[in-house]
C-alpha cells in the first residue's frame, strides 16, 4: 500500500512543478488540477492501508527528474515522465478532445520546441554504455591474450578510435538521409500551398477539428494561418507531416555528440593504462568500469521507471558477461598463438 501513496504523492508533486514551469499558459490549470487527483489518490491508498500518510519527501530520482525538468522543460522529457505515472503529457504531443487547443500561431510553433532534448539525452547515455563495454572487451581480451602493457594500451586507443569514427560516420548519414527526406516532403507540402492554398487550408481545419477546436473556429483559424505562406509552411509541415522544420537536426552535430559520448565511455577502462603500470592498471580500469556501467545503467531507469539499483545491476552483469568472455578467449588464442 505504501508504494502505492508513494508514486501518486510523487505524481502530484511531479504535476505542482510542471504546473508551475506552465505558468501562464492553458496548461497550468491541467497539471494542477491532475496534483489534487493525484493526492485524492494517495489518501484512498493511505486509507486502505490503515496508515497516516504523513508528508511526502521526493526520493533521489525525483530530484533528478525535476532537476531536468527544469532544464530542458517538460516537453523534452515525455518519455521519463510517463514512466513515472505522470499522465496529460500528450498534450505536448498534439491537442485532443479536452485539451487546451492552439489559439496562437506562436502557440502552435511552441509546442514543437525541445523535441529532441529528451532523445539526445537517451542517446548520450547509450552512447556512453557502448564506449565503456566494447573498448573494455577490447581491452580484456587483449589483456587476455599478452602481458604487453604497450599491446593493451595501443589496442585500447585504437579501439576508441575506430569505435568513435564509425558510430560518427554512421550517424552522419543517417541523419544527413533523414533530413534530405524531409527537406524533399517540406518542399513538396510548399509547391501544394502555392497550388493550391484554400484546399491545404480546409485540410488543416480538419485536423484541428479532429483534436477537438470547434469547425467553424478551426477553418478560421486556418484561414489566418495560411494567409502567411511561410508560417502556413511550418504549421502545414507540424500538423500535416509530423515534421519541426526548425529541427530536423544538423548531420554535423550528430555526427559530433555521437563521437563524443562514444570516446567518453571508452576512455573509461583505457584511462588507467596511461595512469598506473601491470596489473594493478588492469583492476583499477575492470573497477571503473564496473562503476561507470551501473551508472549508466541507473540513469537509464530514469526513461523505464524501473528500480536504479536493478537496471544498473543488470547493466553491470551484462558488461561483466561481455568482459569474461572476452578475456577467456584472448587467453586461449594468446595461448594457442604462443
Amino acid at each position: 500500500m505504501e508504494g502505492g501513496w508513494f508514486d501518486e504523492m510523487r505524481s502530484a508533486y511531479l504535476y505542482r512543478e510542471i504546473s508551475s514551469l506552465e505558468k501562464g499558459t492553458p496548461r497550468e490549470a491541467l497539471f494542477r488540477e491532475l496534483a489534487g487527483e493525484a493526492e485524492s489518490q494517495a489518501a484512498i491508498w493511505a486509507k486502505k492501508s490503515g496508515a497516516p500518510a504523513g508528508s511526502f519527501e521526493p526520493d533521489m530520482r525525483t530530484r533528478v527528474v525535476v532537476s531536468l525538468l527544469r532544464r530542458y522543460g517538460p516537453r523534452a522529457l515525455r518519455g521519463m515522465l510517463a514512466a513515472m505515472k505522470v499522465r496529460g503529457v500528450s498534450v505536448y504531443t498534439h491537442a485532443a478532445p479536452g485539451h487546451p487547443s492552439p489559439t496562437s500561431i506562436e502557440d502552435m510553433a511552441s509546442r514543437h520546441k525541445g523535441i529532441g532534448s529528451g532523445g539526445n539525452l537517451r542517446a548520450a547515455i547509450f552512447g556512453v554504455n557502448d564506449g565503456a563495454v566494447s573498448n573494455a572487451g577490447l581491452i580484456l581480451g587483449m589483456a587476455g591474450a599478452s602481458a604487453d602493457e604497450k599491446v593493451v594500451l595501443l589496442s585500447g586507443i585504437a579501439g576508441l578510435l575506430a569505435g568513435a569514427f564509425s558510430m560518427a560516420a554512421g550517424e552522419y548519414v543517417s541523419v544527413r538521409s533523414q533530413r534530405e527526406m524531409y527537406e524533399h516532403q517540406i518542399d513538396l507540402e510548399r509547391k501544394e500551398l502555392a497550388e493550391y492554398p484554400e484546399e491545404e487550408a480546409e485540410e488543416l481545419a480538419l485536423i484541428y477539428a479532429a483534436r477537438g477546436m470547434p469547425i467553424g473556429e478551426a477553418r478560421s483559424f486556418a484561414l489566418k494561418t495560411v494567409a502567411d505562406p511561410e508560417r502556413a509552411l511550418l504549421t502545414l509541415a507540424r500538423e500535416e507531416l509530423g515534421l519541426n522544420p526548425d529541427e530536423l537536426g544538423s548531420p554535423w552535430g550528430a555526427a559530433s555528440s555521437s563521437f563524443g559520448s562514444f570516446a567518453v565511455g571508452a576512455i573509461i577502462p583505457l584511462l588507467p593504462f596511461l595512469l598506473w603500470p601491470g596489473h594493478l592498471a588492469l583492476w583499477i580500469s575492470i573497477a571503473a568500469t564496473a562503476i561507470a556501467l551501473f551508472a549508466v545503467g541507473a540513469a537509464i531507469s530514469l526513461f523505464t521507471g524501473r528500480s536504479a539499483f536493478r537496471d544498473g545491476f543488470r547493466m553491470l552483469a551484462i558488461g561483466a558477461l561481455a568482459g569474461a568472455v572476452t578475456y577467456t578467449v584472448g587467453s586461449v588464442i594468446g595461448v594457442a598463438v604462443i
